[in-house]
This record gives structure tokens, C-alpha cells and sequence, in this order.
């Protein structure tokens, strides 16, 4: 039988992990330069319009210079950049 806990175990146990700074970084008809990150995603909750790139973890980003614009088309939420 053993005499102590296993004390090395636990302090390893409910560690918060840092969070990924996820959601939109700008607002509507606020004015952006090319290449600028517009939202981080987790899957495609905003689709890309007209003058906006989707990066392979679905971030979308600025192809252009401009003033960006949400709106819905087919009952999804889509960011332009006119």
C-alpha cells in the first residue's frame, strides 16, 4: 500500500488553454487596406464577397483596399469590399 498521493499528477489537471483572439477586427463601412485580416472564423459563419479572400482556416481577409459592407444573400452572412 502506498504511503502518498501521486501528488504529480493533479497540477497538470484544469489548465486553461490561451484563446485564439477569434471574432470580427473590424466593423462595418470602416475603411481597410489590402491584405488587412477582417474576421477569424471557426468554420464559415461569414462568406466572402467581392474583394475578400478566405484563408485555409477561414479567416477572411482584405484582397483590396476599401470600405467594407455586411450583408446576407440566401439567408447567409457575406462580407464585400466596395
Amino acid at each position: 500500500m502506498s504511503k502518498h498521493k501521486a501528488g504529480g499528477a493533479k497540477a497538470s489537471q484544469h489548465v486553461n488553454p490561451k484563446g485564439k483572439r477569434l471574432g470580427l477586427k473590424v466593423s462595418h463601412l470602416q475603411k481597410v487596406e489590402s491584405g488587412a485580416i477582417l474576421i477569424r472564423q471557426r468554420g464559415t459563419a461569414f462568406k466572402a464577397g467581392r474583394g475578400v479572400g478566405t484563408g485555409r482556416d477561414h479567416t477572411l481577409f482584405a484582397l483590396k483596399e476599401g470600405v467594407v459592407k455586411f450583408g446576407q444573400k440566401f439567408g447567409r452572412n457575406h462580407l464585400t469590399i466596395s
